[in-house]
């Protein structure tokens, strides 16, 4: 209910920008606006109430279902496909509500809130990626083979870069990276505190508490490679730059999130502040938690971090254009 209430409240808020812009705005306001079935508002607001549409379109069909073939067991069936475009569309309309804020007088400096929020919706987006993969990135046991590797280079760097370029902030993707983890963090914290029991068999783990998400991929020593890299090249040598950031990323990414890993699965995670071993009631527990998955059935070789480099420079490319665009948008 929470989830499609954020739907909800998304839809009407935009909603209720398109009709003051159709009806109320100043000239300025609507020359700052996008026409839509003879409605005015800003191309944020639009893709906003898009997002809107899906999520709650998306709550019958889940529904239907569940009843038709019980619990799903994994996260990206159709219905889950529908509502994770929808609360995207919703996030990318927010962004490009702050963006067009931020853009709007190019000759002065944006204000710092506007920015910080700019960078805060990029961090949702990274959570939405962690999220949206967790079969492939999201566990620290997944860290020691190839496949984690090659997921996170498609999604990351294109998020990262795309920040770096058009959040006008000194370290725009180091700042996103931070919000990132924090935000995580803070649902780990918050969840350990919600007392919760199983309701639904059958329960192999008789959990006490809501399960916190996996720890949050250490994103802020590529975010810092990713700002130097993009202070240090400027803005005229977007190709060149392209491979430099996926390479710098793949290279800072992989050294930090395999050591990371290996303390995630050791016993100085496992506390409240990291909430490290904590499995949901359906998992029967046993020595598999602290082992590295797939380690063997998609090995980790110099083949594989090559494929991997050439996805990560191919998404920071493609977050450069991303970026460009970002740092023009004034609708």
């Amino acid at each position: 209910m929470a989830i499609y209430f954020g739907g909800v409240l998304a839809g009407f808020a935009c909603g209720w920008l398109v009709l003051k812009t159709t009806f109320a705005a100043t000239p300025e306001q609507r020359e700052a606006s996008v026409g839509f079935w003879g409605f005015r508002g800003p191309l944020g607001a639009w893709v906003s109430i898009w997002g809107a549409f899906a999520m709650i379109t998306s709550a019958p069909f889940d529904n239907w279902w569940h009843n038709a073939y019980g619990l799903d067991v994994k996260v990206l069936s159709p219905p889950h496909v529908l509502l994770a475009l929808g609360i995207w569309a919703i996030q990318l309309g927010a962004l490009f509500l702050v963006l067009s804020l931020q853009n709007r007088d190019s000759t002065q400096a944006p204000p710092r809130a506007i920015a910080l929020l700019a960078a805060f919706t990029i961090a949702i987006l990274l959570q939405n990626v962690a999220t949206i993969g967790i079969e492939q990135v999201g566990f620290a046991n997944l860290a020691h083979n190839a496949l984690y590797y090659k997921v996170a280079a498609g999604g990351v760097p294109l998020l990262l870069v795309a920040g770096g370029r058009g959040v006008r902030l000194r370290w725009p993707a180091t700042t996103a990276a931070v919000l990132y983890m924090a935000f995580s963090f803070l649902l780990i914290w918050v969840l350990q505190l919600a007392p919760a029991t199983p309701r639904l068999a059958p329960v192999f783990n008789p959990v006490t508490h809501l399960i916190p998400p996996p720890v949050p991929l250490l994103l802020v020593i590529p975010a810092a490679a990713i700002d130097l890299c993009m202070q240090r090249m400027g803005r005229d040598r977007d190709w060149r730059l392209s491979v430099l950031l996926g390479l710098v990323f793949l290279a800072a990414f992989f050294v930090t999130q395999w050591f990371f890993a290996e303390f995630l699965l050791g016993p100085h995670a496992r506390n409240f502040f990291f909430g490290a071993d904590q499995w949901d009631y359906s998992s029967r527990l046993g020595p598999w938690r602290y082992n590295f998955w797939r380690a063997e059935a998609s090995p980790v070789t110099s083949t594989s971090l090559g494929v991997a480099a050439l996805i990560a420079v191919a998404s920071a490319r493609t977050g450069l254009w991303w970026g460009n665009w970002m740092a023009r948008l004034r609708r």
